[in-house]
């Protein structure tokens, strides 16, 4: 009878514990809960106070909006600017659950497309369709009030061993010399013929490890990677006013962060944030009609130069311009190339791209056997360079950055 007890009040014990642990992570939920709500008051406090109080103080006003955009404006982007911020104060939240994309029968009337090469023909039919559900999203990265870089890297789920690299060299996240560092990686959803399932489950518990991952539900193809781009600046116009700095880049390259960080520091000293967009900047370049390249496109596509615009191996913009680029965006039909897509849109804005020689998104130089390609005093004194497999990025990282590296002189391409 005694040992009946004593289990008795071991239960009791047990479920008194029990009923403790769930109180306390109650106590957690509704604070969390709590916290989410006052959040939203104070938006809907600022937005019934007639401004959107972004944490970067962008805008508060017409008349601040004006001045930052300047004179030279396009028309109805101010309007839209106003719209856009006030709506994101009440929505803060990625508003595409369900995509029904269906082909645009009427294009297959018109007499280019019939002309069409018919690997263009699904993207035509489907470019209509611009936003999409996301399958892994972190908000969170942008919660904190003092990101000053939010690096951005284009994947694909089967390049893991390509990610761990940058996570572990230009991708860290960190803070250097009181500048915070975060990083995300984009990808869509496997393409045709793949092992769709496996592969999925795959991209989820790197992202139950690394928690650092945006998934939008589209195919990852070549074609579709100005998707990726546009639904990038949507997210970051919902979640990041906070904000200052984008680096968009490959999973290919080497990025020396340190110097990426100063070059910021020299254009805020300037103050020439506003309009920031560098990189690789590619001038009076035309189409590609050679049907073998990957980067061809027939005339029935575009018919004109292309504007000047970036390659795409790695960037830097400022957030300001990041914003006005998502707006922007919204006006022009999808573009085939990512790089290009993002230069008409710049030249919408009437911002040209400003061209860096630290950024050498075609190697050092284009030789690829020349030695120069992998003098790792070339690496120290650059900013990006493309491009590298894993394991040559993870060697010329720990070179770089190693005391003993002795080079004659900082060196200036």
């Amino acid at each position: 009878m005694e040992y009946f007890f004593r289990r008795k009040r071991v239960l009791k014990t047990l479920i008194s514990l029990s009923l403790a642990l769930a109180t306390l992570l109650m106590i957690q939920k509704f604070k969390f809960v709590e916290d989410n709500v006052k959040d939203h008051l104070v938006v809907k406090t600022r937005v019934a106070n007639g401004w959107f109080e972004a944490e970067s103080d962008f805008y508060k006003s017409n008349s601040i909006i004006k001045g930052a955009l300047g004179n030279n404006s396009p028309p109805g982007l101010i309007e839209k600017l106003e719209d856009v911020f006030v709506s994101n104060t009440t929505r803060m939240t990625w508003d595409v659950d369900v995509i029904d994309c269906k082909e645009d029968v009427s294009v297959k009337k018109k007499d280019w497309f019939r002309r069409l090469d018919p690997r263009f023909h699904q993207f035509v039919l489907h470019r209509h369709c611009r936003y999409f559900p996301m399958l892994i999203n972190h908000p969170e990265k942008c919660r904190e009030e003092d990101v000053n870089v939010l690096i951005v890297v284009k994947s694909v789920i089967e390049q893991h061993d390509r990610r761990e690299a940058v996570r572990n060299t230009w991708g860290k996240e960190q803070a250097i010399n009181g500048r915070k560092i975060k990083t995300l990686f984009l990808i869509g959803s496997p393409s045709t013929g793949k092992d769709a399932k496996n592969l999925q489950k795959l991209i989820q518990f790197e992202d139950r490890i690394y928690g650092d991952i945006l998934q939008w539900d589209f195919m990852d193809t070549f074609f579709n990677l100005t998707l990726k781009e546009v639904n990038f600046l949507k997210w970051f116009n919902t979640y990041c006013p906070q904000v200052k700095f984008i680096f968009k880049g490959d999973d290919d390259v080497f990025v020396n962060t340190n110097n990426l960080l100063e070059l910021i520091g020299f254009k805020t000293e300037e103050q020439k944030v506003h309009n920031l967009f560098v990189g690789d900047t590619i001038s009076k370049a035309i189409p590609i009609r050679n049907r073998q390249s990957k980067y061809y496109i027939p005339r029935e596509l575009f018919d004109k130069p292309y504007p000047p615009y970036v390659g795409g191996g790695g960037f830097l913009m400022s957030a300001d311009l990041a914003r006005r680029l998502f707006l922007i965006s919204e006006e022009f039909e999808l573009y085939p190339i990512d790089d290009v897509f993002l230069g008409m849109c710049l030249q919408r804005l009437r911002v040209s791209p400003e061209l860096h020689p630290g950024f050498r998104t075609f190697g050092i130089v284009k030789r690829k056997v020349s030695p120069m390609n992998s003098d790792p005093c070339f690496f120290r004194s650059l900013i990006v360079i493309h491009k590298l497999s894993p394991q040559e990025l993870l060697r010329m990282w720990n070179i770089v950055y190693d005391k003993n590296l002795t080079c004659a002189k900082r060196i200036v391409l």
